[in-house]
């Protein structure tokens, strides 16, 4: 089999603040009564007025534009994005539910919905900027092995062989890794079997109470480790197009009880039909 790193698709520079917690506590005074405990005191926050509103479970939409010599690809992800409050911080919890695939070539590229929500990224804080109906969240690029374990995702180098030990068959079909099928003509179709580090980035703003939008800024990486046919393992060297209007991103509020299947079914009214290649 044929091993090749190279940039491409999608997805840890995680930060972690434990600020202290204080709590109060009663003492007896001088007549032998004791004093009523003092309440718990409040996290410390450096939010700013208004960012607590944030708080919830957002559907998400994403779209990546990649570009080589011989190609143009999009890839459209959705899923979840959670905003929790911990410790006085924001925190973004991600996960994905589908991704599609768009090129400009008379090419079938899919991925199956099991490798996409293999895709498990670390939770982290985010930074909240601006204040009431003018907020902006950020966060920060994290790392995310799939179809490999990597002890540290945001160092650790990407192997260059198939058979290195820490890939795992990340989406459960029996191949290593995660499968992608590409489809040329009829007769000819396969499986390109892949490891990725994902890492993205979030920059979305707050366009009304329940919606944020932004762009998102990707430089995964990934290995081929082999396909069902050595045609597809020709690699392509993806670089994200520096253009934010052609990488946009949407948050749109939803219940918390909200999963892939409900996302999957009221897609259509959240977020727009997926891009063409057309730049």
């Amino acid at each position: 089999m044929t091993t090749t790193a190279n940039r491409s698709w999608r997805w840890v520079i995680a930060a972690t603040v434990l600020p202290a917690l204080l709590a109060g506590c009663g003492a007896d005074d001088d007549d032998g009564l004791a004093e009523p405990a003092a309440a718990e005191t409040a996290p410390a926050t450096d939010l700013p007025p208004g960012a607590e509103a944030l708080v919830g479970r957002y559907a998400h939409y994403d779209v990546v534009a990649y570009e080589d010599d011989a190609m143009r690809t999009l890839i459209i992800s959705t899923g979840f994005a959670d905003l929790e409050l911990r410790d006085g911080e924001l925190w973004n919890t991600m996960r994905f539910c589908h991704a599609d695939a768009v090129s400009d070539q008379d090419i079938e590229v899919s991925i199956a919905d099991a490798a996409t929500q293999a895709i498990v990224p670390v939770d982290t804080p985010v930074e909240v900027i601006g204040e009431d109906s003018d907020l902006r969240v950020v966060r920060p690029a994290t790392a995310t092995g799939i179809g490999i374990e990597l002890e540290d995702p945001a160092n650790d180098v990407l192997p260059t062989d198939p058979y290195d030990p820490r890939i795992v068959d990340a989406d459960g079909d029996s191949n290593p890794g995660i499968t992608s099928t590409v489809r040329i003509t009829e007769d000819l179709q396969g499986e390109i079997y892949l490891a990725r580090r994902e890492i993205f980035a979030y920059d979305v703003s707050l366009v009304r109470p329940d919606r944020l939008e932004g762009t998102i800024t990707d430089s995964s990486e990934q290995l081929v480790l082999g396909a069902s046919d050595d045609i597809f393992l020709t690699p392509a060297q993806w670089v994200q197009v520096e253009d934010p209007a052609r990488n946009p991103v949407i948050w749109q509020r939803v219940d918390d009880d909200w999963d892939c299947d409900r996302l999957a079914a009221e897609r259509d009214d959240l977020f727009p039909p997926n891009p063409d290649t057309d730049w």
